[in-house]
C-alpha cells in the first residue's frame, strides 16, 4: 500500500549522457512482502514497460529502485560497505550478486534524496547513522539544484 508520494523532479541522467532527462520521484510502502520480492515485482513493472537490462545504467524507460527497506541492510554490513567504497567505474562494470540495502550510492545523490526527504524526512540510514536530511545537507549545493521540481 502506497503511503507517501513525493513530488516529481527533474533531473540529469545518471550516469552523465547516458540519455535524455530523467523524472524521478519517491513513493514510501508498506508490504508483507519480503525485499527481493518487491524488487522482482519492480523489475516486472519495468519490462512491462519495456524496459531492456542488457547494459548496466544504460538508457532505460523506466527504473524503479528498492533504495532502502525499514532498517534491513542487504546481504551484510561487509558486502554494503565494500560496494559503497567501491568506485563508481567499477560499480559501472559490476553487477552484484543479489539486492543490496540500503542502495550503496544513496547518500550520494541529490536526483533519490530530494524525493526522499519528501516521503521519508525521519529515515535513517543503518550503516552510517544519517537521516535523510544529513545526508541532502551534505552534498554540494550544485548537485541539490539540478533536482528540478516539475
Amino acid at each position: 500500500m502506497i503511503r507517501h508520494r513525493s513530488d516529481l523532479f527533474r533531473t540529469p541522467a545518471f550516469p552523465k549522457g547516458s540519455g535524455p532527462e530523467f523524472l524521478n520521484g519517491a513513493v514510501a510502502v508498506e508490504t508483507d512482502l519480503p525485499a527481493a520480492e518487491v524488487m522482482s515485482a519492480l523489475h516486472g513493472i519495468e519490462k512491462d514497460f519495456g524496459r531492456d537490462r542488457t547494459k548496466r545504467w544504460g538508457p532505460r524507460t523506466l527504473d524503479l529502485d528498492l533504495v532502502a527497506f525499514d532498517d534491513l541492510v542487504l546481504p551484510d554490513r561487509q558486502t554494503h560497505e565494500e560496494w559503497t567504497k567501491m568506485p563508481l567505474e567499477e560499480q559501472m562494470r559490476r553487477v552484484p550478486d543479489g539486492l543490496i540495502l540500503p542502495h550503496p550510492r544513496l547518500a550520494e545523490r541529490a536526483f533519490v534524496l530530494v524525493p526522499l526527504a519528501q516521503v521519508a524526512a525521519n529515515w535513517v540510514h543503518p550503516v552510517t547513522g544519517l537521516s535523510v536530511g544529513a545526508m541532502l545537507d551534505a552534498l554540494p549545493k550544485a548537485l541539490r539544484d539540478e533536482v528540478v521540481p516539475l
